[in-house]
């Protein structure tokens, strides 16, 4: 993995075009970069280890021939160390066909040693090259239509893959094909398009075809061929995207995770304002929602399955429909479900959150609790995505495209759709009055201009002065209880993604059973204590990290000094009712992560090792 652009188009030299997408998609985060073109029956190749700065610097110094189709590529590594060696696109040992893969091919061990003794030659460490080579086999075997080839090679591979081909002998043609990893294709008069994600090609088109999985597609100028696992020729209407380039770009700021950190106060009016009735008390979700209230009122459980930071906001979800609606449930890391006794569903609701709908692990979760029987709503950000298409119910967040790897507005987003489930299973099963949900629409809608005095720049004085102090240390501690402690868990993931200081998030209640001994004026604690029903609880937890010597970054609601004494550092945010609190608490923690990798000058966008949508498992 991690992003791919391909271009086949009616004329003029596309390569600009193909390294703007590229740019583009620099979110999921990668550590080498490369692109291919043909040319007078051959293909050029330019590659580099590290940023794509790096690529076209390289390409200003070794220029490719102007050409109105390339592929490219962003790769992070899965097999081999970053290499120019290892860095896509890959091309067969008699360079006459070059590919670009995202995915890991698992038996690639045994298709290579089998190329090999067919007399192929290696010259990376990838499962990449070992699927060119096996396709540039199969084309001089029998299947001299490249599309056939592709489709040969691919029934002998196991394991995900989203690839685009392009060979020498027929430059105006790019064959596409998707397994569990996410390809888009584009449709203009102009050309054919094909990308990882569609912000990488919407400087280019709004116009999308979404590849399932097995699927393949022949990509000409002029037209864009479409085939099911079988080989098929099957027809599908495209999508629109109604996200705009702006959208993608910073619009000035430094970075893209401030620019969606300021965002926030925006998404809670689009993922939630359209949807909230005042005059019932209730919210409508779009038809994709699927359920009545009868349907709701048969539920019996609910169980919330994510990873990343979308498990926190998963595990903040449980407690709102559990408070609101009184279904019982839990709360999944996904990966973990797979290897879960295989117990009948019942009456069990499935709630799978991802930001990009694209999480190899979460999907897989999707597919096996819908194998046992089971129904799933999808709660994401990206229409078009795996989790939007597959599961049975679906909520988008609206929320815009998220490009910082560490994810903020996209959490914020989900929370909020989460209060609103909540609300309607509540109406739904009539645990919540007329009256009741009128009250909770409109302390959400009285939340939006709350949230402007967290931008302020008192604010950001009283972040800095916090920033500069853990800057200084090497870990600490996130504490919280009941709502709180998801958002410990989250700020501790926030610090630990863009700064690299070590943090973990701890239920405040756990703190005296291990890692009390680690408090010392070295480790901090960072302490999130807006009121609520564990108030008095944080208070007392507070004071025995000061018994130890240990500094305190407190989360308060602004005018508290019990909390304001209590802290070295003191994070003052607006009163709110106890159950939005989340949606507060959550943005100094992420201003404090920020400025604490601006601090200690990190890549924030890009942080080490980390990709935007993990797409192999």
């Amino acid at each position: 993995m991690c992003g791919i652009v391909a271009a086949v188009t009616t004329g003029g030299n596309v390569i600009p075009d193909v390294l703007h997408g590229l740019r583009t998609l620099e979110y999921r985060g990668y550590d080498s970069a490369g692109i291919a073109a043909p040319a007078e029956d051959s293909l050029h190749l330019r590659r580099q280890v590290g940023k794509i700065s790096a690529l076209e610097q390289e390409l200003a110094n070794n220029a490719l021939p102007d050409t109105p189709t390339a592929v490219a590529h962003t790769r992070w590594a899965t097999h081999g160390p970053p290499a120019t060696r290892n860095a896509h696109p890959h091309m067969d040992d008699e360079k006459k066909i070059v590919l670009v893969h995202n995915g890991i091919i698992e038996n690639y061990a045994e298709l290579r040693a089998d190329l090999q003794e067919r007399g192929h030659q290696f010259f990376s460490d990838t499962d990449t090259e070992v699927l060119v080579n096996l396709i540039a086999w199969h084309q001089k075997n029998g299947k001299e239509e490249l599309h056939d080839a592709v489709r040969a090679a691919l029934k002998e591979v196991h394991g995900a893959y989203a690839i685009v081909v392009l060979s020498a002998k027929t430059p105006d043609l790019l064959i596409v094909a998707r397994m569990d990893s996410p390809l888009v294709v584009g449709l203009s008069e102009e050309g054919s398009f094909a990308a990882s994600d569609m912000p990488a090609l919407l400087h280019l088109t709004r116009d999308f075809l979404v590849l399932e999985n097995g699927e393949t597609a022949v990509l000409r100028p002029k037209n864009v061929e479409l085939f099911n696992a079988e080989g098929v020729r099957i027809e599908r209407t495209a999508i629109r995207c109604d996200w705009t380039p702006e959208q993608a770009e910073k619009g000035g700021y430094p970075h893209f995770m401030l620019k969606e950190i300021e965002e926030q106060p925006d998404v809670l009016a689009r993922t939630a304002f359209d949807r909230c009735h005042d005059l019932t008390g209730d919210v409508h979700f779009e038809k994709e929602f699927g359920f009545t209230d009868a349907t709701i009122q048969s539920i019996q459980r609910i169980r919330f399955m994510a990873m990343g930071t979308s498990l926190h906001s998963a595990l903040l979800g449980q407690q709102m429909v559990a408070e609101l609606s009184a279904v019982p449930g839990e709360t999944l890391n996904a990966s973990e479900f797979l290897y879960s006794p295989n117990l009948e569903e019942g009456q069990t609701l499935t709630v799978i959150l991802s930001q990009s709908g694209e999480t190899a692990d979460s999907l897989r979760a999707m597919r096996e609790v819908q194998k046992r029987g089971g129904q799933v709503l999808g709660i994401c950000n990206v229409m078009g995505s795996t989790l939007a298409r597959e599961a049975d119910h679906l909520i988008l967040t609206h929320c815009g495209p998220e490009v910082g790897v560490a994810s903020t507005k996209a959490f914020f987003g989900q929370l909020t759709a989460l209060y609103l489930l909540a609300i309607r299973f509540g109406r739904a099963r009539e645990k919540l009055s007329k009256e009741q949900g009128q009250e909770l629409i409109h302390d959400l809608r009285a939340l939006r201009p709350k949230l402007d005095v967290l931008f302020s720049s008192e604010a950001a004085e009283r972040i800095q002065k916090a920033a500069d102090f853990l800057a200084q240390v090497s870990s600490c501690l996130f504490l919280g209880r009941g709502f709180h402690f998801p958002l410990a868990l989250e700020g501790a993931l926030k610090l630990k993604e863009i700064s690299y200081i070590h943090a973990e998030g701890y239920p405040a209640g756990e703190m005296k059973h291990g890692p009390i001994a680690l408090i010392s004026e070295d480790f901090p604690v960072v302490a999130i204590a807006t009121p609520g029903r564990t108030y008095e609880k944080m208070i007392s937890n507070m004071e025995e990290v000061r018994a130890r010597a240990g500094k305190v970054v407190a989360i308060g609601v602004a005018g508290d000094q019990r909390i304001a004494n209590q802290a070295d550092y003191f994070l003052a945010v607006p009163e709110v009712p106890e159950l939005l609190s989340p949606l507060v608490n959550i943005i100094p923690l992420q201003q404090l992560a920020y400025q604490v990798a601006l601090k200690l000058g990190r890549d924030i966008d890009q942080p080490r090792n980390l990709a935007k949508s993990v797409t192999v498992e």
